[in-house]
């Protein structure tokens, strides 16, 4: 499984905890530069992800409050 559709496969809450433990593995003085680089890198990832799903929530709780019933997202698009 490739690292991308792990990531699209992760809840907020688990994107959460692997940024938790990204940013352990980064604040270790012990970890060499290149594999820092390297969980840097994949936290970044994982944190666009986090934000697309956000913003997808936000989209809804906004239409909820706007209207007083849930519209789907892509019906908002259109």
């Amino acid at each position: 499984m490739s690292e991308r559709s792990k990531q699209k496969k992760m809840t907020i809450e688990e994107s959460f905890d692997y940024l938790d433990e990204a940013l352990e593995k980064i604040e270790d003085d012990d970890l060499p530069l290149e594999e820092a680089f390297a969980v840097y890198e994949g936290a970044v990832k994982v944190l666009k992800s986090c934000e697309k799903q956000i913003d997808a929530v936000e989209k809804k709780v906004k239409v909820l409050e706007k209207n007083g019933t849930l519209t789907e997202l892509e019906e908002i698009d259109e």
